[in-house]
């Protein structure tokens, strides 16, 4: 599918650009263990701790984590650096592992199986998070997370924490980033100088008639960024008109109106504007807006190095293109009718069930996600070698060769994020207005917790999926007679088996919406 790879991809870019976040100041949560055991100082320290939540940290002990990246060439500098605080504040340090890129799919799995004893892991959906619960796999947090890690549980949105439960029960610790389901063309806004633009860009007419000045004014530039991941204007087109993708993501083919009390599902052939849709790709595709083989086009940075003029994607790419091409002029427009936060569970941390010290983890959970000092050390690492901040207390990633920030990406907070120096006030301004927006429980929000389980249909599942990328995506682009495929798209898909697909999903949502009444 389209997006796995790039979900991948995006976490890469930030985390190398810097645009990361960190944590809340807070660090006095938990006494200090250091001298030796059957000291005066410790046993106040233990005295203090176990007072405040029960916790012994009279012991030193090395917590274990996994993560999923390759490791930086220096990363142990690093950690010898960020054990310093461990140990003064908790009395613990941190081994930091690393599944690599090349083997994570294979390796992943098999670490919660193998009977291996660690503390901490990387979780995240795209890791089967919620199967992998169900298997055992976890430790149960109901009473370790809200008792040794009492901040962090407090911060979290009752969305968030619902999508942490897997059979009534937390089973991880979800991101404290909000992240949003905003969408929508960021252009540039120097190359048509001397025309008359009226720089709006409010709608897909404003889309095409920006378009059509770049096509005229400006023939050197593909006016629309399109390449073989197919098209996200669908996706665009559908949310733009308050339409729910049922996964909760783009590259989908089943939809509900979350503003309907108890939604149906339906797909694009039975949703009344797809014609107009299909017809407007159509004449886009006709006005040469993008390459006739944009199907087999691997070049994904058409926008980024000069080549395209318009690109549809998240704020965080156009807050990616703005830092990386500042000799560019760019601005962004979120055509989403209903901004909703995406899966807090994207990125996770989970206590393994062979842990020894789970309470000991989540303390240094806590510390981490809300204390500064604490955050940027294990986040950043050291300023001046492997980062550096402006003014603004922006951060830039140094010698990218050796270091990089933490691919331990559950960590972020929003209230302690460090945006990458160059970010535009723009991406700012939007992110405070989406947070002012997003209430839990309403509109697509409501519906952000929602999983489907494919595994009694994978079969039909899977074969809708292959019938929709054979079919859809060039009936979208305007390759296809806009009648005619629409017609073929359904007779493939039905013979797919997606009114099975349908019925077994809408059982499940139903029991879903059923279940937030309890």
């Amino acid at each position: 599918m389209r997006k796995a790879s790039k979900l991948i991809s995006l976490l890469l870019t930030a985390a190398m650009a810097g645009t990361l976040l960190a944590g809340c100041g807070n660090s006095g949560s938990s006494g200090s263990g250091s001298g030796s055991a059957g000291t005066a100082a410790d046993s106040a320290a233990q005295t203090q701790v176990q007072e405040e939540g029960g916790l012994d940290t009279s012991e030193e002990v090395e917590l274990v984590m996994y993560v999923i990246s390759n490791e930086p060439a220096k990363q142990q500098e690093l950690t010898d650096n960020m054990n310093k605080l461990f140990k003064e504040k908790l009395n613990c340090t941190l081994k930091i592992n690393y599944i690599g890129w090349a083997e994570y799919a294979n390796k992943y799995p098999l670490l919660f199986s193998s009977g291996e004893a660690f503390d901490m892991a990387y979780t995240a959906t795209w890791l089967n998070y919620s199967a992998l619960a169900k298997k055992g796999a976890f430790m149960n947090l109901d009473d370790l997370w809200p008792t040794y890690a009492p901040k962090n549980y407090a911060m979290q949105s009752e969305t968030a924490k619902q999508q942490a439960t897997i059979d009534g029960h937390y089973y991880c610790v979800p991101t404290l980033l909000a992240t949003y389901s905003a969408y929508g063309p960021m252009f540039r806004t120097d190359i048509l100088d001397g025309t008359d633009w009226d720089g709006k860009m409010e709608s897909f007419e404003d889309m095409e008639e920006y378009m059509d000045l770049v096509k005229a004014n400006r023939p050197e530039f593909e006016p629309l960024d399109m390449y073989s991941s197919g098209s996200e204007m669908d996706d665009l087109y559908m949310w733009n008109n308050g339409v729910y993708s049922l996964k909760g993501s783009s590259n989908d083919f089943l939809f509900i109106d979350p503003m309907e009390e108890n939604p149906k599902i339906f797909t694009y052939y039975e949703y009344e504007k797809t014609p107009e849709f299909l017809e407007m790709m159509n004449r886009w595709n006709e006005k040469g807006f993008f390459s006739k083989s944009a199907l087999s086009d691997t070049d994904s940075d058409k926008t980024k190095n000069g080549k395209a003029a318009l690109k549809v994607h998240n704020v965080d790419t156009f807050t990616g293109l703005v830092i990386d091409k500042p000799e560019y002029s760019f601005d962004y427009a979120n055509l989403v009718k209903d901004v909703s936060n995406m899966a807090f569970t994207q990125d996770a941390m989970v206590i393994s069930n062979t842990s020894k010290h789970p309470e000991r983890a989540l303390a240094l959970w806590e510390l981490i996600t809300t204390d500064r000092e604490a955050f940027d050390v294990f986040f950043y690492g050291i300023e001046g070698v492997s980062y550096e901040l402006n003014d603004k207390g922006e951060v830039k990633t140094l010698d990218p060769d050796n270091y990089a920030a933490s691919a331990m990406w559950a960590a972020r907070t929003t209230e302690l994020n460090r945006d990458g120096i160059g970010t535009p006030d723009r991406t700012i301004e939007l992110k405070k207005e989406w947070d002012a927006y997003i209430k839990d429980g309403v509109g697509s929000q409501k519906y952000r917790s929602f999983v489907l389980d494919t595994s009694s249909i994978e079969t039909e599942y899977a074969a809708c999926q292959n019938v929709h990328q054979q079919y859809w995506w060039p009936l979208e682009l305007g390759y296809t007679e806009p009648v005619s495929g629409l017609k073929e798209y359904q007779e493939k898909m039905e013979a797919a088996g997606i009114e099975k697909v349908r019925e077994v999903l809408q059982q499940q949502l139903d029991a879903y919406i059923a279940g937030l009444g309890q």
